[in-house]
């Protein structure tokens, strides 16, 4: 496996993380209940191999993805990685959202800290009227310092023009998840956010390089 530097930060990533969100399932439909023996298989494989980024989120599978994630990581694979999930935005209506979603995430997980938490779905809308609105960069400080989370960033789908304002008022971000892919090189934030994220020391997760697969 090839690792990476991550950011400003003091650890390498490897060069592939593994995402759970299109885990295989028992009837092969998208959503579907995972097929827990193959998709354990898989995760384990990968991790066996050198890889020590796994990604989920609250909403993958149905909401399912997090709970399988928690189950996976049993028998010391927990120790061997750095575990990434995502804030669901669009279900945050009030301040107090944020510490409820946290708690049942590390809930389903099963662990006492995500190293990797991300803002998901960010975008001029939930940036203005979601995180600004209810000051949940304040509420991820918290969560910082009490050791729920050990490093805050964010995924997004908007343009570079967001990503850029999003900077700006985001200084507690170590890293960020983007689209990209050598075929689409200037959709959404593109190499130059890519860029600009990079000049900022943040670390930059790709996601759906083969266009989604």
């Amino acid at each position: 496996m090839q690792y990476r530097s991550f950011g400003r930060l003091d650890w390498k990533v490897s060069a592939l993380g593994f995402g759970c969100m299109r885990l295989p399932t028992t009837d092969g439909q998208r959503t579907s209940p995972i097929d827990e023996a193959e998709a354990r298989r898989m995760v384990r494989h990968a991790i066996d191999s050198g890889v020590n980024y796994v990604d989920t989120a609250y909403v993958y599978h149905e909401g399912l993805s997090e709970a399988f994630v928690g189950r996976t990581l049993k028998d010391g694979y927990r120790d061997k990685v750095k575990l990434a999930t995502k804030l669901p935005l669009w279900d945050v209506k009030g301040a107090e959202d944020f510490d409820r979603l946290l708690n049942e995430q590390l809930a389903r997980l099963d662990t006492d800290h995500i190293d990797f938490y991300l803002l998901h779905a960010l975008d001029k809308n939930r940036w203005r009227n979601v995180v600004l609105k209810y000051d949940l960069l304040s509420k991820a400080k918290a969560a910082l310092a009490d050791g729920r989370i050990r490093h805050l960033g964010f995924s997004m789908h908007d343009d570079y023009a967001c990503l850029e304002e999003i900077l700006v008022g985001g200084e507690l971000f170590d890293f960020c998840q983007i689209q990209y892919n050598y075929m689409d090189i200037e959709n959404q934030a593109g190499t130059r956010g890519l860029k600009l994220a990079a000049s900022k020391g943040l670390a930059v997760v790709i996601m759906e390089p083969l266009l989604g697969g």
